[in-house]
């Protein structure tokens, strides 16, 4: 095996792919990265039987060939080199990888590519492309909600609603619901399934490019994969079923209040600097006279309290939160205003935007005595 490609090329590749090498990896060949070159290009592949992901690049193939090298070390040594390309080349009989740049030498051992597990590309039941500026959306107003905690697995996920031209993805960890929707124009199919948070936590991170790219995203009943440009990510699915979470979204408020978003969220973020070093996170909300007056104290720190502007029709309110739930969600949002549906004290709350009818988050309050 022997190749030549551009440094950065391959530095990109190799970042893309330790995202799927696990610091504890379950068998020694997980901690590496498969490389295969043929056919003027390199690919490199990476996976923790969790995740996959599959990165191609162009190369100057001389020898054909596959190779399996310490993710780790391999990162580390390729983005250190100095010179714009980048000579591989293998030592069969020593099983040595020659790595060249400049005046630079290098040597790493390589592991059996035979043991290797491989990704490999799923054939789905629901097949389908999304402009990447969409999904971005989708996992951004939904993935945040997500519980953190791994005891119970199907909240760590977000639902994917597949039915008919509507697609709906939700996020939930019991005490939060985010949920957004996107019609299609054309039927997609009926399927249900729970993707894992930190899947699309991963994707949004490659979600970098400032020109609009179609996504590829394919359904089993145990995987899916997104492909787009040269990356290909699959995933394992959450088992179980997701909670219906439709009776959870308010109908009857009584109280509507508007407020500017850029208003409310800086306000909020400057309360939030008291109430987190607090046992409970609590922010306290009094909606009344065209006012929101936000309000946090702690006996060893100190206290805060903010008014804003705000447009209220219905009577008057107090309520208080956990803090992160609507601080977390205020980041979120895209419009100038934002909505506060609300009922009653200890009833859960409504938050909307204007300029997106498909996105709707449900927060439940906090008791404060």
């Amino acid at each position: 095996m022997k190749f030549t490609c551009q440094r950065q090329d391959i530095v990109n590749a190799i970042n893309m792919a330790s995202k799927a090498v696990s610091p504890k990896p379950q068998t020694p060949i997980l901690s590496g990265m498969f490389l295969r070159a043929e056919e003027g290009k390199l690919e490199v592949q990476a996976t923790d039987y969790e995740i996959g992901i599959l990165y191609d690049i162009p190369a100057d193939i001389e020898t054909p060939g596959t190779i399996v090298l310490p993710g780790r070390y391999l990162q580390e040594v390729v983005r250190r080199l100095p010179d714009d390309r980048v000579l591989f080349s293998l030592d069969e009989k020593n099983r040595i990888v020659h790595i060249r740049s400049g005046n630079a030498n290098y040597t790493l051992r390589s592991m059996n590519a035979g043991d290797y597990p491989g990704v490999k590309r799923i054939e789905g039941t629901l097949s389908f492309t999304i402009p990447d500026t969409v999904l971005r959306s989708l996992f951004r107003k939904t993935v945040f909600a997500c519980a953190t905690d791994d005891s119970r697995p199907i909240f760590t996920g977000v639902s994917f609603d597949f039915d008919g031209k509507k697609l709906t993805l939700a996020g939930t960890n019991t005490h939060r619901l985010a949920v957004k929707t996107k019609t299609f124009d054309d039927e997609i199919g009926k399927l249900k399934l729970i993707v894992p948070g930190k899947t699309l936590q991963e994707l949004l991170r490659t979600f970098t490019s400032d020109v609009p790219t179609n996504v590829q995203i394919t359904c089993s009943m145990n995987q899916i994969s997104f492909q787009y440009e040269n990356l290909y990510f699959t995933s394992r699915l959450i088992e179980g079923a997701f909670p219906s979470f439709a009776n959870v979204i308010p109908r009857n408020t009584v109280t509507t209040v508007t407020m500017t978003t850029a208003d409310l969220s800086a306000a909020m973020d400057r309360v939030f600097l008291i109430s987190r070093t607090n046992d409970y996170n609590v922010m306290k909300l009094h909606f009344g006279d065209n006012n929101l007056h936000i309000s946090s104290s702690n006996p060893d720190i100190g206290m805060a309290d903010e008014d804003i502007p705000a447009t209220i029709a219905g009577p008057d309110i107090d309520i208080a939160f956990n803090a992160t739930y609507l601080v977390d969600a205020l980041k979120v949002l895209e419009g100038e205003t934002c909505t506060f549906a609300l009922t009653k004290p200890l009833a859960p709350v409504l938050i909307t935007e204007p300029n997106d009818p498909e996105f709707q988050y449900v927060v439940t309050p906090m008791r404060t005595h």
